[in-house]
């Protein structure tokens, strides 16, 4: 039965009556420990994608630029690199998703992820590098892309925003992880950077175990296998969504050129302050901690608050926590930064997935959602590369600058949204 665009409009943040109570299927009652245990096994989903393949090398470049030689642009260039891999495999995911179905591109992209981490072990070489971090940004399209299609599955059953908070926060364990073991192994031994992408690789491989049937079960949807299935046979790009939606288009761009600069050069402004390396593994432990901790800080505001109002107040957190560590590399100011960013920065993306559940059918979630990834990836492979050039000119400081003001112009476009647009099924 077809939704009314009513219901469209309220999406996930509908609250069903009584009648609608007694109606409910049974996979929509509320659910025991065991669903929200495979909730959280499909979070190590973005714990490799996002945490250990993207974001911890950012804990890698002071090590490697020493080693090697690079200049921050340079450096910037592997995580431009992983961008075009990840627009590629947002573009990817809709027709290998028709061929092989939601769950078996989960967990291709798991399997790929340790794999490209595993030979970015394995070379010096500039260009074989960028190569394979390439590859870890396409496989981890695939992963993020299915892995959001069965949590918003998920989600949509139990009529609650957690699944997808939960899914979206499993990268801060990523990071916590990284940041726990990372520093230590490179203190003053920047040639074991190779040792840390291996340790990573293996991070992922076990990720990849346990999350194998969590998501057998989260891909087991019953009729909405269907839909799933003609989603993905439907046009890979649907550009009438983001002309519909453009405010939150163009403000999930510039998150996506802003965000990723903070996390990619956090660890070389603090080298070029001289922090121990306590600070920066107490930094990004504290940082991936608030991360985890952001479904219980956000899942009422992105389920609840009308309009764009959570993706607005999110972005608006992400340029201050920037600007706090602008004031001050002393250990417990940067700590407040990364709490604050930890907290906020994995809640975008799942106020985004709300607002296009709230927006379009279920049958067209795959492929709106692939869609908005590739206006993520296009600016999450800008940002890096210019940000690192204006830091190799005014100090790593300017990646700093360069966050908090594209955050905040999100933001300020994000407040404008009053309504979500909807459209019947």
């Amino acid at each position: 039965m077809m939704r009314t665009p009513a219901a469209w409009r309220r999406g996930l943040t509908a609250r069903p009556g009584p009648a609608n109570r007694r109606a409910r299927p049974a996979d929509a009652r509320r659910p025991g420990p065991g669903a929200w245990l495979g909730s959280a096994r499909l979070a190590l989903g973005t714990a490799a994608a996002l945490g250990l393949a993207r974001f911890a090398y950012g804990l890698l470049v002071p090590a490697m630029r020493a080693e090697l030689g690079w200049s921050l642009a340079q450096a910037g260039g592997l995580t431009t690199a992983n961008g075009l891999g990840y627009l590629a495999g947002a573009v990817a995911t809709a027709p290998v998703a028709r061929r092989l179905g939601v769950t078996a591109t989960f967990r291709l992209g798991m399997v790929l992820t340790a794999v490209s981490l595993a030979a970015t072990a394995a070379t010096s070489s500039y260009p074989l590098l960028l190569l394979a971090r390439a590859a870890a940004g396409a496989a981890g399209a695939l992963v993020f892309i299915a892995g959001g299609v069965l949590a918003s599955h998920a989600a949509a059953r139990l009529r609650s925003a957690i699944p997808l908070t939960i899914y979206f926060a499993g990268a801060g364990l990523g990071i916590a992880v990284s940041g726990a073991l990372i520093p230590p192994l490179l203190d003053s031994h920047p040639g074991r950077w190779p040792l840390a992408w291996a340790g990573l690789a293996a991070g992922a491989g076990l990720a990849t175990v346990v999350s194998w049937t969590a998501a057998r079960d989260a891909g087991t949807v019953g009729a909405d296998t269907g839909r799933e299935n003609a989603s993905a046979a439907a046009p890979l790009i649907d550009l009438r969504a983001v002309r519909r939606l453009w405010r939150i288009a163009a403000a999930y761009l510039m998150f996506a050129a802003g965000y990723i600069a903070y996390i990619t050069f956090l660890s070389a402004y603090l080298a070029a302050h001289h922090a121990s390396t306590v600070q920066v593994a107490v930094t990004w432990a504290v940082l991936g901690i608030a991360g985890m901790a952001a479904p219980a800080l956000w899942s009422r505001p992105v389920s609840g608050w009308p309009g764009a109002a959570a993706l607005a107040a999110s972005l608006a957190a992400l340029a201050a926590a920037a600007v706090v560590a602008l004031i001050s590399a002393a250990p417990a100011v940067v700590a407040v930064s990364a709490m604050g960013y930890g907290a906020t920065f994995l809640v975008v993306p799942a106020a985004i997935t709300s607002l296009i559940h709230s927006a379009v059918p279920r049958a067209e979630w795959t492929r709106v959602l692939a869609t908005f990834t590739v206006v993520f990836a296009a600016g999450q492979t800008a940002g890096p590369y210019l940000a690192g050039a204006l830091a190799d000119r005014y100090g790593t400081g300017a990646t700093l600058v360069w966050t908090a003001a594209l955050c905040a112009a999100g933001a300020a476009l994000s407040t404008a949204v009053r309504t979500v647009p909807s459209r019947a099924g």
